[in-house]
Formats: structure tokens, sequence, C-alpha cells
């Protein structure tokens, strides 16, 4: 089902424009229902809220896959908490397209990451990594010149002069603004699974003002 109304707030228009056009909503149960169960296990209600209030926004949406970790979640879907008070709560945010050896969840501080034994938050936000895929969508559509590289060259690429990409909400992976280019840099894989060879980062290049701000703010 198409998402022509209730666009997630916190977007900028760009990803309120991909997220309306390329996106779409599935139908979702949600997880109030399992409130109760969940109490039963010793969750705390204040988690529970929280996984309700994820989902009541983004439950049952579903993006485009994003260039890297497979797509990402195939929809947007909460699942029950794990965690611990002195580690902080954690909870599922969709599941894999393919067979991962992580799971996608969203952090005590509402970060948006991958979790393995080891938890690497992506961005800071579940916004975040919709800013990400939507301005990769545009990036790729506008770039004259497509490079990836991998591993210790990710560490070489020269970014002087480049300017974070602030609406990402970038924690592990970043994305950066040049004068005719963008990068995207992956690093979440490599500090999830300790394969640094995983490091991966992608260089759009050839980019006119539209190509590096598409719809913007």
């Amino acid at each position: 089902m198409a998402i022509r109304g209730n666009i997630p707030g916190g977007l900028t228009r760009r990803a309120q424009y991909f997220v309306r056009i390329h996106g779409y909503r599935i139908p979702d149960p949600g997880v109030e229902q399992d409130r109760a169960r969940w109490l039963e296990y010793g969750i705390p209600a204040a988690e529970i809220d929280r996984a309700v209030a994820y989902q009541e926004i983004w439950g049952g949406i579903a993006l485009p896959s994003s260039p890297h970790y497979d797509g990402g979640p195939s929809s947007f879907s909460a699942d029950v908490p794990e965690g611990a008070e002195a580690e902080g709560w954690r909870f599922g945010a969709g599941l894999q397209r393919t067979a991962l050896p992580y799971s996608f969840m969203i952090g005590p501080d509402g970060e948006f990451g991958i979790h393995a034994g080891i938890g690497v938050p992506l961005h800071c936000s579940i916004e975040g990594w919709g800013e990400s895929v939507a301005l990769a969508d545009h990036a790729r559509r506008c770039a004259r010149a497509i490079t990836t590289v991998t591993g210790e060259a990710v560490e070489a690429l020269q970014l002087d002069g480049f300017e974070p990409v602030l609406d990402v909400a970038g924690r592990a992976d970043t994305w950066w603004r040049g004068a005719d280019s963008l990068v995207a840099v992956y690093r979440g894989e490599a500090e999830c699974m300790l394969a640094p060879q995983c490091r991966t980062a992608t260089v759009y290049s050839g980019l006119d003002e539209w190509g590096l701000e598409g719809l913007g703010a």
C-alpha cells in the first residue's frame, strides 16, 4: 500500500519525497498486544513504550534496498526488547532481507544499528538511516561516476575540504559533501564483526548543485 499521508516526522524534504514515492506500507499487527506477556518476562514498561512508539510511527514501512547491509530491513517492525539495566535495552528494528550474521536494532538512546554480540550504532536515529538510504538513491541517480573502495583504501580517502552531511546523523556510517561529490563511508559491519576488510566507501562524483543537495531540508 502506498504511503500517502503519515510520513514519519523528522525527515528532510528529500527523504520525505523518497519515502512517499518509493516506500510502501504493509499490514502490521503492532506490538501493543504483546505488552502483558512482555511485562511477565520482566521487561520494563518504559522499554515496551519505546517499542510501541517506534511501531506506531515506522511499523510496516518498507523502503527500497540500501546499497549495503544486504539492503537493510525488509520492513520496519519492533520486536521484543532485550538487554539489562546496566547495558541498556534494545529492540529489533525489522527483519533482514537475507541471511545475515547480525540483527537490525534500535539501541538504548534510539540509535539505529546492527548487533551480533557487539552492538554498533550506524546512525543516531531511525530517521538517520532513512536519510542515508534516500541520499544514496538520489546520489546514484545524479552522479556521473560512482566508485567503491574497501578495506585500507577507505582510510586513504582524501576528505579535506569536505563537510559532514548532518542529515544522516552518522555514527559508524557517515556521509561527506565536497564541491562536486558525495562520499558515503560504511564502517558498521567492520566494527560489528571485527573485520576491517569490510570497511566500504562509495564516491559519487560529477554532481551539480542539485545532485549535492536535492530537495534538501
